[in-house]
């Protein structure tokens, strides 16, 4: 396992609802067509999409890995949302409760991703960094923890999504564990809220619903 190390990676986040009428249609819309849009936007390298274990604000998540905070200013990532589909413009106005935020990898160590995802959201500026280092070093030690990453983000790319209420809109850094199991995720969970106390301003836990990575699609057909 690597150490932790700075990058200047870049992660979309987007944790939302749906109303459960239409929450089998908005997952074939992710599934079928999102997914596959956004990863093949040039810059970015992936994408997972989670399901709420713990917790009941926010059922889904998904995140999408970029190479910089540059790939959402491209013209290719600004060309994406000029050409939405009507299944995308249905379902975007389907969620709820939902954020949008285009985060900086700040520090990440381990790699892959697991089965499961501890995910701690925390006050601004509540967390001085050596601590930060220090939790996330000694994360990497614990059996079961195959990556952590710390996401800062970014005021002028997180402009919310219209089913994100701006009043009080706090944009929070946050911590993502990747784990082998949902049990490890609890834990892993528990320990965190333990160890930030107050700084804690959401924690919840994840299943891993699957990931997409930009090498296995096939060249689009002319």
């Amino acid at each position: 396992m690597t150490r932790i190390r700075p990058t200047d990676q870049a992660q979309l986040f987007v944790w939302s609802d749906i109303d459960p009428d239409h929450e089998g249609d908005f997952n074939q819309w992710y599934d079928r067509e999102h997914m596959e849009e956004r990863v093949r936007i040039e810059g970015f390298t992936g994408a997972r999409r989670y399901r709420a274990v713990s917790g009941a604000a926010r059922r889904y998540l998904a995140l999408y890995r970029a190479g910089s905070l540059a790939d959402f200013t491209s013209a290719a990532y600004q060309k994406a949302f000029t050409k939405q589909t009507q299944w995308s413009v249905t379902n975007f106005g389907r969620m709820s409760n939902t954020r949008r935020r285009v985060m900086h990898v700040a520090q990440e160590g381990g790699f892959g991703w697991g089965a499961a995802l501890a995910l701690v959201e925390l006050a601004p500026g509540a967390v001085k960094d050596e601590t930060l280092r220090a939790v996330m070093e000694g994360l990497m030690a614990e059996p079961g923890v195959m990556r952590v990453h710390y996401m800062q983000p970014d005021e002028a790319l997180s402009t919310p999504l219209p089913s994100e209420s701006t009043e009080g809109r706090v944009l929070a850094p946050c911590l993502a564990v990747d784990v082998t199991s949902e049990p490890i995720a609890e834990a892993t969970l528990r320990q965190l809220t333990e160890r930030f106390g107050g700084a804690v301003r959401e924690a919840e836990t994840f299943r891993l619903m699957w990931a997409l990575d930009e090498h296995d699609l096939p060249p689009l057909e002319d």
